[in-house]
């Protein structure tokens, strides 16, 4: 092939649904490929958790059946990473029922249906740590030890290409992964083949979050990469889009902590050297880019560990000096708290939205409060009753609150309800760590079926 044509309808596939105009352009382009990725660890800890989407399934199987229906009348493979935002298992064969059904549903003839898992199994994690096998920590997490195994109620690792590819090679029309790497959604196929990986891992990297690498920003709208043997285009598909030299080179440092490099199974993409053209009005023109292969095999593993059972709860303060001494208002509140359950067994969190709800600490205006706050009462602790009756004793106190120069009994704070709310139970990350792994198919084990009919 002297080219190949990817489209990405969709950032992350079923947090909101994909513009079907712009889609529906793409698709009149004749891609080679239909590819979304489907996850990502920017919604928390909570859905890896507790085995959840936070995704409505209703808006997940929208972009599925059009990318289904799309791919299936090209007669084009179809590829979907990070399944239902985490890639669990759950997930992964969730999608791969939706697609199922939806062949049957539309009568489609039947084609290939592959699919891959990306859960880490604890006792042979716990097995390597061993061995001697280093579970290096990422970005100031510590090396992994067992008792923070121990605390972690799922693992999945984050695939490269090695298991798309796999199932391209057997055949699969369709293919449903599980927690993936998102850039290797759309290398795989250009790997597969035959591009340089130096073009195919870029391609990935401009492609993952779809329109977000156009001008102006329009979310969920579809653009269309093109792969050569000498370079990578990208063109936006909504006519009132762009992709640009800005836009293009700006989205390749987009959640970067270095700009200029992203790490994968198995390799490194180095960007430093990318030069962009405009080569007409919605395309943009990267070349220079470089892969640079590890001599080992790290994967990525994320973990999540349940905290406790949490509620939430809401107030208003309008009342200039009760807002300049909210940090006592809610101390006063915080020593009722701890009157009744003691220094420790629970958390307590104040956001307090209008002064630094956003950036806590990092906020620069945060001796200039507005001149109304928000503040969100979060209550952590193993029991829903607990949780409940600390959050309630966290945001009603602060009504009760004694302050200076006070004299009055009302007007300090406003509670829009007068319950506290039943929230998700509270997670946290326990893995942000690589393991080195000798076969990079090693933790994902692959499926291929029958689908159609």
């Amino acid at each position: 092939m002297q080219s190949l044509k990817i489209i990405c309808p969709n950032g992350h596939l079923g947090f909101a649904p994909l513009r079907t105009e712009s889609f529906h352009i793409g698709v009149a382009a004749s891609p080679d490929y239909i590819a979304a990725d489907s996850g990502s660890d920017d919604v928390g800890p909570v859905p890896l958790g507790s085995d959840t989407s936070t995704s409505p399934e209703g808006w997940q199987r929208h972009d599925l059946e059009e990318m289904l229906l799309a791919s299936r009348k090209l007669g084009v493979p179809m590829i979907i990473g990070s399944a239902g935002d985490t890639g669990a298992n759950s997930r992964v064969d969730l999608y791969v029922s939706i697609i199922r059904e939806l062949a049957n549903k539309h009568g489609l003839k039947k084609f290939k249906l592959g699919y891959f898992y990306s859960e880490v199994d604890k006792a042979w994690l716990k097995t390597e740590m061993r061995r001697g096998n280093t579970v290096q920590g990422l970005d100031g997490y510590a090396d992994l030890t067992e008792s923070e195994l121990d605390a972690t109620d799922r693992i999945v690792a984050m695939a490269g290409v090695h298991p798309f590819i796999e199932l391209l090679k057997q055949g699969a029309d369709v293919i449903i992964g599980g927690r993936s790497s998102d850039a290797a959604v759309f290398a795989a196929p250009a790997l597969h083949h035959g591009f340089a990986a130096d073009h195919a891992y870029y391609l990935g990297k401009v492609l993952e979050c779809a329109s977000f690498c156009a001008e102006p920003y329009g979310g969920k709208e579809t653009v269309l990469g093109e792969i050569s043997h000498t370079d990578v285009q990208v063109t936006a598909m909504h006519p009132q889009q762009r992709c640009t030299i800005a836009s293009v080179s700006g989205h390749a440092m987009y959640e970067r902590s270095n700009p200029y490099e992203e790490f994968f199974a198995g390799g490194q993409l180095d960007m430093t050297h990318c030069h962009y053209e405009q080569l007409n009005e919605r395309t943009a023109r990267i070349t220079g880019s470089r892969f640079l292969p590890s001599e080992t095999v790290r994967v990525k593993l994320e973990g999540a560990g349940k905290v406790g059972e949490r509620y939430v709860g809401i107030c208003g303060i309008r009342d200039p000096y009760t807002i300049a001494h909210v940090d006592d208002v809610m101390e006063w509140a915080k020593t009722q708290v701890r009157a009744r359950f003691g220094d420790s067994g629970y958390e307590l969190f104040y956001n307090v939205y209008g002064r630094d709800g956003v950036m806590g600490d990092l906020e620069p205006l945060r001796h200039q409060p507005g001149h109304e706050l928000c503040i969100m009462v979060q209550g952590v602790a193993p029991t829903r009753e607990m949780a409940e009756e600390l959050t309630m004793i966290g945001l009603r106190q602060m009504f009760y609150a004694r302050l200076p120069d006070v004299k009055g009994t009302a007007g300090s704070v406003s509670f829009p309800l007068d319950e506290v709310l039943h929230a998700s139970p509270a997670y946290r990350w326990t893995l942000n760590h690589t393991v080195e792994v000798q076969d990079p198919m090693q933790l994902f084990p692959i499926h291929l079926v029958d689908a159609g009919i």
